[in-house]
């Protein structure tokens, strides 16, 4: 079986803050600052469909806190800003947003319920269609963050290249043996987590959205135990 869905993905990430970076030099401030807008307003609205599927708005609680507790110990937003200070070193570039797009971009990228239904998808039937769906709608929200952030977004196609990857590849070894209610929590956590995000690009309120990742995983066992 030849899985293709996270190569389109990780190519469309590309392709589309290419694109931004072409676009970004020659819009105005204002412009660039009205496309980030209407960006986080949209991810706010998705974020809030996605977290109203839950089931059991307890699990979802549950599941931020202790996952929350679990990131912040071991400071995968951290990690996620040192990697994006040595891309920034590693190219030479001078952007003050080169780490915030990176994270922004990575989360965002990797956080919704496609990245995770689509990849398991990918990996146990070899059904990419949801995936390709994804990549094209990352590629528009690649094209505006890279407008707005910089070339700092580009290198998010790394994180997408890995992390959907390993899902891709999971989801080929468990041969789908997550039931649907189970993954409806984990899209409902991720929707919570796409609302920080949503929150970020508007306010830079600097919700560490990365740090509660863990989350996922503990809706996932959750939901297996109680549902």
């Amino acid at each position: 079986m030849i899985l293709r869905g996270y190569l389109v993905n990780t190519i469309a990430v590309l392709l589309g803050s290419g694109l931004g970076l072409l676009i970004g030099v020659r819009l105005p401030e204002k412009i660039k600052k009205i496309i980030l807008s209407g960006l986080g307003l949209s991810t706010i609205a998705i974020g809030t469909q996605m977290a109203l599927e839950t089931q059991k708005l307890l699990l979802i609680v549950g599941s931020l806190i202790l996952g929350g507790i679990i990131g912040q110990i071991i400071g995968i937003e951290e990690w996620l800003e040192r990697v994006g200070e040595r891309l920034k070193a590693g190219v030479g570039s001078s952007s003050g947003t080169f780490v915030l797009g990176f994270v922004t971009a990575s989360l965002l990228f990797c956080t919704g319920p496609m990245t995770l239904v689509g990849s398991l998808q990918d990996g146990y039937s070899g059904d990419a269609d949801l995936i390709y769906i994804k990549s094209l709608m990352d590629a528009a929200a690649a094209i505006a963050l890279t407008a707005s952030m910089g070339i700092g977004v580009i290198f998010a196609g790394a994180t997408v290249f890995i992390f959907q990857g390993i899902l891709t590849y999971l989801g080929m070894a468990m041969g789908g043996a997550i039931n649907s209610t189970v993954l409806n929590e984990i899209s409902a956590s991720g929707g919570v987590l796409i609302l920080g995000i949503g929150f970020n690009i508007l306010v830079a309120a600097r919700i560490r959205v990365g740090n509660f990742l863990p989350a996922l995983v503990i809706a996932a066992l959750l939901a297996g135990w109680f549902l």
